[in-house]
């Protein structure tokens, strides 16, 4: 009797231990690989839209999919999405993007997340869809701050994409607020992603965050900052990806000595963990056939190897044509992209995740749905679920 008491007990701790688990802390993942795909949180009413005057249709950046014209022969346009033009707030859509995600080996979600004039932008996708959704638990997600200037890009009538709305640029108090808030409704999150139980916080442009705070010392101050709350919030650190592209700073004129003078340099002193890409038309001019392109960015990971001390977690895109954002035909694109092409990548992307144990087992794609930009995994009617299919071939 006192043996089956025991038992008993065991059994209720091991089940409140878990119960814990699932609501305190980030359940453990048996995934082999850590698959984030860059998501796009435009497909809704933002109320700050109107503050710029654009898609007064109330769908959000579907209004310029919907409404793209071919801006020449053999033009792809208008993209079809397979599931409609539908509300990413909603939480029942949200949780049918988390489920087809996850069941194709996407197991990661990195939002683009904006702070202008102090006040966020484009959350609602997040806050009120993802987190929101019944299996939200299902799938890990994780911030990348796209903090650039906020120019007339979205407005697909405006030929000129000069013009600044917003500017990424923050101080120091209203960084610290962006901590708090960062820090308490997401990190705190259970299914926050985290690398060796660090939250993973990703920063678009560097250079513009330190430009904005005044200087490359007081930006380094900021981040120190940053992660002390993280450790004073319970957590061992911060983990900090930078995203590797031409807003690094090659050289810190304004920090005493002459120990930064390269990239690589610049992201050590900074205290960066790891990084990855965005897009590939980021360090590849995207004019021509989707695979000169794609083997003209793998060429670069070996170069990355050597000119950087931190691991670089390889980026595959899926395409690039970013037509439906202006008026007038834009000729840097990509074309005869296809999910047989971009499985070879991802392929090539497992390989080098193998080649280099001791770093993150992380894959990043651009993106679950940049329609605009040409790049997408959410199906589409003319595709179909055969770019999910890929991945889930290559991870699942």
């Amino acid at each position: 009797m006192k043996k089956e008491r025991i038992c008993s007990f065991g059994i209720i701790f091991i089940t409140l231990t878990l119960a814990l688990n699932v609501r305190g802390q980030q359940v453990k993942r048996t995934d082999k690989y850590d698959v984030a795909a860059f998501y796009w949180p435009a497909y809704h009413p933002d109320p700050r839209f109107k503050d710029i005057g654009v898609f007064p249709d109330g769908k959000g950046e579907w209004e310029a999919i919907y409404k793209a014209k071919p801006k020449f022969a053999g033009h792809e346009v208008p993209k079809v999405p397979l599931w409609g033009y539908e509300d990413e707030t909603d939480p029942a859509v949200m949780g049918k993007k988390i489920e087809t995600a996850v069941s194709h080996g996407v197991n990661i979600m990195i939002f683009d997340w904006y702070w202008y004039d102090d006040k966020p932008f484009l959350e609602d996708a997040l806050n009120k869809g993802f987190l929101k959704a019944r299996n939200c638990r299902d799938m890990r997600f994780s911030l990348m701050w796209a903090n650039h200037d906020h120019n007339s890009y979205l407005d697909p009538a405006n030929p000129d994409k000069s013009k600044i709305y917003w500017y990424g640029g923050v101080t120091r108090s209203i960084f610290e607020g962006m901590v708090d808030h960062i820090i308490r409704d997401y990190f705190k999150q259970p299914n926050y992603y985290r690398i060796n139980g660090e939250p993973v916080f990703s920063i678009y442009e560097l250079s513009t965050f330190i430009k904005g705070i005044g200087g490359s010392e007081k930006a380094k101050e900021a981040l120190d900052y940053f992660r002390k709350k993280t450790k004073e919030a319970g957590f061992p650190g911060l983990h900090l990806q930078a995203i590797l592209w031409g807003n690094i700073p090659s050289t810190l004129k304004d920090v005493p000595g002459d120990h930064i003078e390269t990239q690589n340099s610049t992201l050590a002193y900074f205290g960066f963990k790891s990084m990855t890409n965005y897009q590939w038309c980021h360090f590849v001019e995207p004019s021509g056939d989707y695979m000169p392109w794609g083997e003209k960015a793998m060429k670069k990971w070996a170069e990355w190897d050597t000119s950087f001390k931190i691991p670089y977690c390889p980026h595959v895109s899926i395409g690039w044509d970013c037509n439906p954002r202006f008026p007038v035909e834009r000729k840097e694109l990509v074309v005869n992209n296809n999910p047989e092409y971009f499985k070879s990548f991802l392929q090539k992307a497992r390989e080098y995740v193998d080649r280099h144990p001791n770093q993150p087992r992380l894959i990043t794609i651009n993106a679950w749905n940049e329609w605009a930009e040409g790049s997408y995994l959410e199906p589409d009617v003319a595709h179909g679920m055969t770019y999910l299919e890929a991945v889930k071939e290559v991870f699942k």
